[in-house]
């Protein structure tokens, strides 16, 4: 399909190419916004671009638009689509661009105009009777726009800001044909049903409060998966001789402008005044872990040293932003900070990766790797930055673990390695990082005595695997849609009598499971015995052990798996020995 761009040049690109596809979603964009203008020539246009995974355009109706209001306007679209209207580029100067604005009466065009450089020159694109202040790109046709859906309706600030109006932002998504379309839609359905904040709820996993925007509630069966969680990063931390450290909450002004967090961060920070001093809670444990690493003198022979912290990160995000436990205000970190050697670089990145590699394959996680390289803001010699991202690129060399180069996207301070891994419905999720850092142990004055008897500075890795363990959770709900594996099961058994009289066999089994340490309840009620398989069922729970007459003359468990119809009848004691076993391999 051909795209026309800024500069008026028209080029062939396919949709599988980024440039086509965003030509073709944002000229999607457009075909909306001329849809509201022909049914609700009222509404002023804000911004339309092209995402991700479609498009949106943000809206300022006096009656908002609402999802009932989607259908007729993707009727409209389509007979827009059909009419094959060409999309012409021009350009105006800055006055006439503001007087063509003023009289569509679109305020916020002008106040884009107002606010782009005077020599910026300014261009249109038109289809038909539509005219939209846009830099392209641009498919020729609104006929290429042939497979397209709106998907949602929300709120949006104009520009961003919460102190501007809330405007309406329409959602929605196209493809080059329908078969990849009805995929696409496919996929969001799914994704919906495993939606981790529906399913948090219904499973009493955490819950959200008004009271605490941001900060999420653990219900005791969250915890359990939490801690679950904890349990399994504590050992392997300790195999990997990390030792773990906690350091305070709440730290002062002085540390934090050491850190350069001050400067470069207060405003996503919480902070407070003691005894007329000023604090912060902290956003990241690593000015902390390096406070621990200067409290003693060290030595080359004690490097490398790996400090690891699950520490309580609080961090100021919009309202706006918040999404679950996805992204929240306060999560837990699974930190850890290396000091090294320079020459102990490459050999540190590869247990590291090692370490998220086996962490992501137990969980069934498919991920692909981002070598970020130094960005045009950064601090610290080039020789350095080379140095590093050289370490870097050798150690993922010498694991034959491919990589895609990621010009200019490294933090600051040092050079990074993502993982961005795919769950079983396709998204990815950037969890697990590898970063160096120069920056902090200069910063901090870290030292370490070298064979050479003279001071040294230690280099720094930050690493996380899970990244934000609740994030992860919300991200392993919605990988699983809610059955996780036995070991991580908050019940992993749920015992059903048929009648009373099995109650006391009943009692046996229970008793005999939880001495093998695994989790299971007991479903007494007057129910019939399908109601209550079912009900379990909808809780995810691994296992359903029904309990009759037979099975307690027998000896026996008629067991029932929560994807499964058929009952398996076996002694009792071979099912503990099966489940425990599973809950031992962490299968």
């Amino acid at each position: 399909m051909k795209v026309i761009f800024h500069d008026g040049s028209v080029c062939e690109h396919s949709f599988d190419e980024e440039v086509g596809r965003g030509a073709l979603r944002h000229t999607a964009s457009h075909i909306l916004a001329q849809a509201v203008k022909r049914l609700y020539p009222e509404t002023k246009l804000a911004i339309g671009p092209s995402i991700k995974d479609g498009f949106y355009y943000d809206f300022d109706r006096e009656v908002p638009f609402t999802d009932e209001d989607l259908e007729a306007l993707e009727v409209e679209m389509k007979k827009i689509v059909k009419e094959n209207l060409k999309l012409e580029r021009f350009t105006l100067p800055r006055d006439e661009a503001i007087k063509l604005m003023e009289e569509a009466g679109e305020p916020y065009k002008v106040e884009l105009i107002n606010d782009l450089p005077e020599d910026e020159e300014l261009s249109f694109f038109k289809q038909g009777d539509y005219v939209d202040l846009c830099a392209g790109p641009h498919v020729t046709y609104t006929s290429a726009v042939k497979a397209f859906k709106l998907t949602s309706v929300a709120g949006a600030y104009w520009r961003g800001n919460e102190k501007n109006k809330m405007l309406t932002r329409i959602y929605g998504t196209a493809f080059s044909n329908k078969t990849d379309l009805e995929e696409y839609l496919t996929r969001i359905e799914e994704a919906k049903k495993r939606d981790h904040r529906r399913l948090g709820k219904e499973l009493g996993l955490f819950a959200l409060m008004e009271e605490g925007p941001g900060f999420p509630f653990f219900l005791p069966k969250g915890m359990i998966v939490k801690n679950t969680l904890i349990d399994y990063w504590r050992e392997l931390h300790t195999r990997e001789n990390y030792l773990e450290v906690s350091t305070p909450i709440m730290l002062n002004r002085q540390l934090w402008e050491t850190s350069g967090h001050w400067d470069h961060y207060k405003d996503n920070m919480y902070t407070t005044v003691i005894d007329e001093n000023d604090f912060a809670v902290k956003p990241m444990n690593c000015p902390g872990g390096m406070l621990v690493y200067k409290m003693e003198p060290r030595s080359y022979k004690d490097l490398p040293l790996k400090i690891g912290e699950l520490g309580l990160v609080h961090r100021h995000e919009k309202s706006g932003a918040l999404h679950g436990l996805m992204r929240v205000r306060c999560f837990t970190q699974d930190d850890a900070h290396i000091y090294m050697t320079r020459e102990q670089i490459t050999e540190q990145i590869k247990g590291v990766a090692r370490l998220i590699d086996e962490v992501y394959s137990k969980f069934g996680f498919k991920y692909h790797v981002e070598l970020s390289t130094m960005p045009e803001d950064h601090l610290g010699a080039i020789e350095d930055w080379e140095m590093a991202t050289a370490g870097l690129k050798q150690a993922l060399d010498e694991m034959n673990m491919p990589y895609v180069i990621n010009e200019g996207d490294g933090a600051f301070y040092g050079p990074k390695i993502d993982f961005h891994l795919e769950d079983s419905i396709g998204r990815t999720w950037q969890c697990g990082t590898i970063q160096l850092d120069f920056q902090l142990p200069l910063r901090f004055e870290a030292e370490y005595i070298g064979s050479d008897g003279q001071k040294h500075r230690p280099i720094m890795i930050h690493r996380v695997v899970f990244g934000s363990i609740e994030r992860f959770i919300g991200i392993l709900i919605e990988h699983y849609a809610g059955k996780f594996p036995t070991w991580l099961a908050p019940v992993q058994v749920r015992l059903l009598p048929i009648t009373d009289r099995n109650n006391e066999y009943t009692d046996k089994i229970e008793a005999a499971l939880k001495a093998k340490g695994i989790r299971c309840e007991s479903d007494k009620r007057q129910e019939k015995t399908g109601y209550k398989v079912r009900e379990a069922q909808m809780q995810k729970i691994p296992y359903m052990l029904v309990i009759g007459d037979k099975e307690q003359s027998d000896g026996t468990v008629a067991v029932r798996r929560r994807d499964g119809n058929a009952t398996e009848v076996m002694p009792m004691e071979q099912f503990i020995d099966m489940v425990a076993k599973e809950i031992a391999d962490r299968a």
